[in-house]
């Protein structure tokens, strides 16, 4: 289904399509996946630039009404037909509900169908549909994870690359990646504390608060210590350091703390595929079995005031009310096998252009690990940066600016 709509000098074309749940089952459940095409009057000759958002779980934005994602959005429509891809499970796809009559085993079943490599033949359908030889990706975060694993798996669909924040190590046991995760998050919680000296204190004086239920969330429930901790999930974006610290100089047991609090901790429970699939993202085959939990260092342990970040716990199915109906399926796809995600040898063979903005203190996706898998791709042009954190894309819409030139460039 399409519908057509014009607004602010733009065409935007709503795409509605049936996808198998699970692609190797083409007789068996459907879901529908929805994307808006923005473009502008003239451009029925661009090529197409699919949009892959950042997440596992995390929706398309919305043109307009974002306050930031306009600027690449504007750029983008200058050469392309830019096509903004609600991903399986979000926005105005058919979303992750309907769970609660499910057993365990089959909300497992169900969810392992909404990592990359569904969502990548969730766009190959998409593209055979709209009749496209090829495309163009640009892919934020954990939507460069899918666009790696589309140069593995559909080369020939691609006409060019672009990542941003998003080169996933290839190969790399899931221990070893957040392991090194935490290393850049202390960096970064020291950077802060370096820079705002009585925060330190603060954090220390909200986790004893927490310690005996005195800070409320807004539905009423407390936050943990450890729930709070999460709170340095923010020091990797645009602005974050000073978030935390005009989060952390009110009074931590006022109602407005609380609202501040809620809404900067990862892992709602309005979008569980970020909590129950997020090692899974980082998986290139293998089991994840709680990674997080098993490799977070001593140093967080022994240390109150060490925040954490983009670190999916266990026992977060248990404080955050709207995961807990999923607490037995997140344990079985912690223990699940999950098929390998890359082709290194693929990678190395392909011919397609690439550019990538590797952010240097980004700490979802190292510097370290992007530049290595970098490496693997004969026509990639990185640009590692420290101009930006890990929404630079989102900061500024030069960073696709010159991610397009790189290209051009050869």
């Amino acid at each position: 289904m399409v519908d057509i709509e014009r607004r602010g000098g733009l065409i935007l074309t709503n795409h509605r399509l049936e996808v198998p749940l699970d692609h190797d089952d083409q007789s068996g459940a459907t879901i529908e996946i929805f994307a808006r095409e923005i473009a502008l009057p003239d451009a029925a000759d661009k090529p197409y630039l699919v949009f892959l958002q950042g997440g596992p779980g995390g929706e398309s934005p919305r043109p307009s009404t974002d306050p930031v994602g306009p600027g690449f959005v504007e750029r983008a429509v200058r050469d392309y037909r830019l096509l903004l891809l609600d991903q399986r499970g979000t926005g105005l796809s058919t979303p992750v509900d309907g769970l609660e009559g499910m057993s365990a085993q089959e909300q497992a079943d169900y969810l392992v169908n909404f990592r990359a490599d569904s969502i990548v033949r969730d766009c190959e359908v998409l593209r055979e549909h709209l009749l496209v030889e090829q495309w163009s990706l640009l892919g934020q975060s954990f939507g460069g994870f899918c666009s790696l694993h589309y140069l593995s798996r559909s080369p020939d669909s691609l006409r060019e690359v672009f990542f941003t924040g998003g080169i996933p190590p290839v190969g790399m046991p899931v221990d070893e990646v957040y392991a090194a995760t935490y290393e850049r998050t202390a960096e970064l919680v020291e950077r802060h504390y370096a820079r705002f000296p009585g925060d330190r204190d603060a954090v220390r004086r909200v986790v004893e608060l927490c310690d005996v239920g005195a800070v409320k969330l807004p539905d009423g429930t407390s936050l943990s210590p450890r729930r709070f901790r999460q709170i340095g999930n923010g020091l990797g974006m645009s602005y974050g350091s000073e978030q935390l610290h005009y989060l952390l100089e009110r009074d931590p047991r006022s109602p407005m703390f609380g609202a501040v609090a809620s809404a900067m901790l990862p892992f709602p429970s309005w979008t569980p595929i970020y909590t129950v699939l997020h090692e899974a993202c980082y998986a290139d085959g293998g089991v994840t079995g709680w990674s997080c939990e098993r490799v977070m260092p001593s140093s967080y342990r022994d240390d109150i005031t060490m925040l954490t970040a983009e670190h999916p716990f266990p026992w977060l199915l248990d404080e955050v009310s709207g995961l807990r109906p999923l607490k037995e399926a997140a344990e079985l796809l912690a223990a699940h096998e999950w098929p390998q995600l890359y082709d290194a040898d693929a990678l190395a063979r392909t011919d397609v252009p690439c550019a990538a903005a590797i952010y240097y203190d980004d700490p979802y996706v190292l510097r370290e690990h992007s530049t290595a898998t970098a490496q693997l791709l004969p026509r990639m042009h990185p640009w590692i940066t420290n101009e930006y954190l890990h929404d630079g894309l989102r900061a500024d819409g030069r960073v696709l600016d010159r991610l397009i030139e790189l290209v051009k460039k050869g």
